[in-house]
């Protein structure tokens, strides 16, 4: 069931969006461009970095709600949901769908009078900042320039001394939901002249392209080291040290498959890899390929739902033996041997996705496929690449 409070504040946003719409701000209705452009439909841009935050938000607090959803060709109206969930920093909060057609107060009573701190995870705030540099691209609205540009000065302001951003669970240089893999690939297309962001100042550039710098380098310095070879990398790495630590209590120092192939797909993006670049991406495609895992195929097994905090479980997930089943990669490996672990919510390692309690079981991954393509197709395509 809704809750009332929610219910009574939908209806009082209803009847205020019967008479202006969400998107209508005091200026916005004197601005007769803007106006034009809300009126209109246009192709519609890439949205799927907003599905982790969107896939997190109907999990969680927007589960027990309904609303209306903006179109993917409303592109002016997504950018106007972006401006009005920027945080003073010029970052956003996680978690939220970008495409919800809902007051921002709605969401605000609903996570106790706030929208949430800014950050980088579940691909948020660099996201926002692509898809509002592409709709000034389109439609030549100052705002979404002005938008875009105060996430990249909170993106630069947010930099670690160590070169590294941090997520929302630990201060740390971190490799989970992407999050340093994402904003150095915002990074790389700016310093590569991506044409929505023509706007960008010389000064502004050069102050990006230090910072891509600082994060590659750090990069390689994470690379989790094991007996004179080079492996992989963790989900986080202490800022200091650089050695990979612990984020919440079921995310242990480890070497991570699914963060290591998006490291190392963001490595093969560069355009001039040096011999360092190429060494650690060929050291972690190693690794990879010698920590998959073969005749295991995991199975959803539909259950009665169980609500739980943070998700409700429709499912539970079992590990099958399949013969045919394509190469499978365990989420967590323990660094000195490469055996895979997983762990329960209060953080006990255990070996086997069986002995995990049902909640984390059905509501984080503990495996994955997204190392095969890269070993199998881009890899190789990369070294034919650079080999030229």
């Amino acid at each position: 069931m809704p809750r009332p409070l929610f219910s009574l504040v939908l209806l009082h946003c209803a009847l205020v969006l019967s008479v202006a719409p969400a998107w209508a701000s005091d200026a916005a209705a004197d601005n007769e461009e803007l106006q034009e452009a809300l009126q209109r439909t246009y192709e519609p841009l890439d949205l799927r970095l907003f599905g982790d935050s969107i896939g997190h938000w109907k999990m969680k607090d927007g589960r027990e709600h309904q609303y209306d959803r903006y179109q993917p060709e409303q592109i002016v109206h997504i950018a106007e949901n972006l401006l009005r969930y920027q945080n003073e920093d010029g970052g956003w909060a996680k978690n939220i769908d970008c495409l919800a057609n809902v007051d921002p107060h709605v969401i605000r009573e609903l996570r106790g009078g706030t929208l949430g701190k800014s950050t980088f995870d579940n691909r948020t705030t660099y996201s926002q900042i692509e898809y509002l540099a592409k709709v000034f691209k389109v439609t030549g609205l100052e705002r979404y320039r002005k938008g875009a540009e105060r996430g990249l000065f909170f993106t630069l302001d947010t930099q670690n001394e160590s070169g590294g951003w941090k997520g929302s669970d630990v201060d740390a240089v971190t490799y989970n939901d992407d999050v340093m893999t994402g904003v150095m690939r915002l990074l790389l297309r700016i310093r590569e002249n991506a044409p929505e962001y023509d706007w960008v100042s010389t000064e502004m550039r050069s102050r990006l392209s230090d910072a891509l710098d600082r994060a590659i380098q750090v990069t390689l310095n994470c690379q989790i080291e094991v007996d004179g070879q080079l492996t992989a990398w963790c989900q986080q790495h202490d800022h200091k040290t650089l050695k990979p630590i612990k984020a919440r209590a079921y995310e242990l120092p480890s070497i991570c498959s699914s963060e290591s192939a998006s490291v190392v797909r963001f490595l093969m993006e560069l355009p001039a890899p040096d011999d360092r670049v190429i060494a650690a991406v060929d050291a972690a495609v190693a690794w990879l390929d010698e920590v998959k895992i073969e005749n295991v195929r995991i199975e959803e097994v539909k259950i009665k739902p169980v609500v739980f905090k943070h998700h409700t479980a429709k499912f539970d997930r079992v590990a099958v033996e399949d013969p045919n089943a394509p190469p499978i990669w365990a989420r967590f490996y323990e660094i000195k041997t490469s055996k895979p672990f997983f762990c329960r919510r209060d953080g006990t390692k255990v070996d086997s996705l069986a002995e995990v309690d049902l909640e984390r079981r059905s509501g984080y991954g503990w495996y994955t496929h997204k190392p095969e393509h890269l070993l199998s197709v881009e890899y190789p395509k990369w070294k034919a690449r650079i080999s030229k």
